[in-house]
């Protein structure tokens, strides 16, 4: 399995290298070498752990986004997050370098590169506390799925999704776009329509869910939603 993590790792790092720095025309693009740092060692180090201390969830996440018992619903989501991440992507590398429509601070910068390490932090915390964070919706009975109210599950009712806005907010200003700034609500939006979904399916057939929902009231941030 850990070999199967560093080629997957590995690939997916590379190939988003390429993609930007295609794209951009260059590879004299300081934000995004810190970007590939940042998201290759958080991936690596939480991978590792996992190997380590949760195999069965690192199997869990390293399954493909399309799965045999997903819902279909998620299913469309997960195929339209996809496709939306890479458009932003692109749109950042042409707004950012290709054609500079957009010009970010160094102290912006700096906040974009503080946030997606905090976001890769708050990721691993989540699973650290939850053994059933697969990567599509659906109720693990072989593995005995429970309802997780700890670490971060007590603030939060999807503290990933909360973690994934950093990196959301944080690239786009590391990278240099303020456009791509701009454009994170979408993949902001895709997440909330999930985890309002994935809510109702957790409701309706994982005993205690309801229960742990009407306790903690935020899905993402606490005091606002």
């Amino acid at each position: 399995m850990v070999l199967r993590l560093i080629i997957r790792y590995a690939v997916w790092v590379a190939a988003l290298a390429a993609l930007l720095f295609v794209l951009a025309g260059t590879v004299a693009w300081p934000g995004v070498w810190v970007f590939l740092a940042e998201m290759a060692g958080g991936m690596f180090t939480i991978g590792f752990w996992l190997a380590k201390n949760d195999p069965a969830l690192l199997a869990a996440r390293l399954d493909p986004i399309v799965q045999r018992g997903q819902a279909r619903w998620d299913k469309v989501l997960m195929a339209g997050y996809f496709m939306a991440w890479i458009a932003w992507t692109i749109f950042m590398a042409l707004d950012a370098v290709r054609y500079r429509f957009s010009h970010v601070p160094g102290w912006a910068q700096a906040i974009g590169a503080v946030a997606v390490p905090a976001s890769i932090y708050v990721i691993f915390l989540t699973f650290r506390a939850n053994s059933y964070a697969a990567r599509v919706v659906k109720i693990q009975k072989e593995r005995g799925h429970a309802v997780v109210a700890t670490g971060p599950y007590r603030y939060v009712r999807h503290p990933m999704y909360a973690g994934a806005i950093l990196t959301f907010l944080g690239a786009p200003l590391l990278l240099g776009s303020w456009y791509g700034l701009a454009l994170a609500p979408v993949l902001i939006a895709l997440f909330a329509v999930r985890a309002v979904m994935e809510e109702r399916t957790l409701a309706r057939e994982l005993d205690g869910y309801a229960q742990y929902a009407a306790r903690v009231r935020y899905r993402f941030i606490p005091l606002i939603w």
